[in-house]
């Protein structure tokens, strides 16, 4: 059993940050972050939370679908920005947007998340006759995290949100989950409360290995994660195309996390396919983390590339180290 995607919604900011206006903060320049990273602009969330910005793609989504909200049996908020410890960003949501019939919870997978929220998605519609739609609602806002005096990082992330109802359906499904934890303090941020020290007979702790690095901000080590993304993208695929005898060749789009031009560009080489069958929207929406994948996804589809019938390769890969891949039929 797989899953059909019924309809997509987004909300992205009005604000833009482009590459010259990142100068008031480092030291670089548009033609630097240009050819590095194939980042022009990303938006950025100004008083909107993450909340806001998640509610606004799923209103977007189920008014597309043409459902009644009082259907959705389940919101998934696939999230790694939460504007609380609690309530989850996913109950609020389903307040917002009046879905008084569903159950709601988030998750993170940091930059998987879309990927890992649309497999969990699938397999409560499978298992559950009476549950008709799930919304997956992907938001961040990623400016709130990131420490503006780190070039490696800042210039990377943008905010936004989009979101996907979606059904049970017959339709053609593969995914695979991953994660490689002893990675995690390659790409990181603490909680706004710093955990206390342990005391000195206590035994050692795994975030002892953590970088040093400012209260709540993002640290990343880029060199380390660029290895990781560049071989966990073609792997993630070969993954999931493996478990239903499908090769390359049977994709029409490629739909992966946008992340870094140069991370998709070294991926595609190891694959054999070319760049051409990659959606990609990371000049104006930059790293948007969980959202990344669907806004691609929603953009590719108003566009009219991705068309009713195709398959898909959807691809994430993030902090944890999480990864993900999922082929579907569109």
């Amino acid at each position: 059993m797989g899953i059909n995607i019924l309809a997509m919604g987004n909300y992205v900011p009005d604000q833009k940050l482009k590459n010259d206006d990142l100068t008031r903060f480092v030291e670089t320049n548009d033609e630097w972050i240009r050819t590095r990273t194939g980042i022009i602009e990303r938006p950025m969330a100004g008083w909107e939370p993450t909340w806001y910005m998640g509610k606004k793609a799923a209103e977007a989504a189920v008014k597309k679908a043409g459902i009644d909200v009082s259907e959705i049996g389940l919101v998934i908020s696939c999230t790694a920005t939460s504007d609380f410890h609690t309530p989850s960003m996913a109950s609020i949501i389903q307040n917002e947007i009046g879905a008084v019939n569903a159950g709601a919870f988030d998750l993170n997978a940091a930059c998987t998340g879309f990927v890992y929220a649309l497999d969990t998605a699938r397999r409560f519609v499978e298992t559950d006759d009476g549950l008709k739609y799930v919304l997956i609602v992907a938001n961040e806002a990623l400016s709130r995290f990131l420490d503006f005096t780190d070039r490696s990082s800042c210039i990377l992330f943008g905010d936004g949100a989009a979101a996907a109802v979606v059904e049970k359906s017959s339709k053609l499904y593969s995914s695979v989950l991953g994660s490689d934890g002893s990675g995690g303090k390659l790409l990181c941020a603490r909680a706004l409360a710093q955990v206390p020290e342990l005391a000195t007979d206590a035994p050692e702790d795994f975030t002892d290995e953590f970088p040093d690095m400012p209260l709540h901000k993002l640290f990343q080590n880029g060199k380390e994660v660029y290895k990781f993304a560049t071989s966990i993208l073609p792997k993630s695929f070969t993954l999931a195309a493996d478990k239903i005898g499908m090769t390359k060749d049977d994709i029409d789009w490629f739909v992966p996390h946008q992340a870094n031009i140069r991370i998709i560009e070294t991926a595609a080489k190891k694959l054999g396919v070319p760049m051409d069958k990659f959606i990609v929207t990371l000049d104006h929406f930059g790293n948007t983390s969980s959202a990344s994948i669907p806004l691609a996804l929603n953009e590719g589809i108003e566009k009219g590339l991705i068309k009713r019938g195709q398959k898909l390769a959807l691809i994430g890969f993030g902090a944890g180290l999480t990864y993900g891949g999922i082929i579907l039929e569109y």
